[in-house]
């Protein structure tokens, strides 16, 4: 009997979006981290300090700047962070409407 060589299954880190808890794969969504200057995007996804992620949907955006954001952050947002992210969202695509 011939064995077959068994190929490894790459690992794909899975995260959760804090507007609408869907879990996907961490290339997929956008970190928001929170650092000693405050809250900034991170679009590498490796800068220091806690993380959380949203998709790139503004629906998503609007839902975690209400509070899943600062609770998953463990802080509060503070006006110039908010102003900052509701600056990045406003450059995210607009969803397309859904219904018939």
């Amino acid at each position: 009997m011939v064995k077959k060589p068994v190929g490894r299954v790459k690992h794909i880190p899975q995260r959760t979006c804090v507007g609408c808890r869907e879990v996907l794969s961490k290339r997929q969504l956008i970190r928001v981290v929170r650092t000693e200057e405050g809250l900034r995007v991170d679009p590498t996804g490796k800068r220091a300090g806690r993380g959380a992620y949203l998709h790139d949907r503004p629906s998503c955006w609007v839902r975690g700047l209400k509070g899943a954001l600062a609770h998953a952050l463990k802080t509060e947002i503070k006006p110039d962070d908010r102003a900052r992210l509701e600056e990045f969202m406003n450059t995210l695509p607009v969803e397309a409407e859904t219904g018939s």
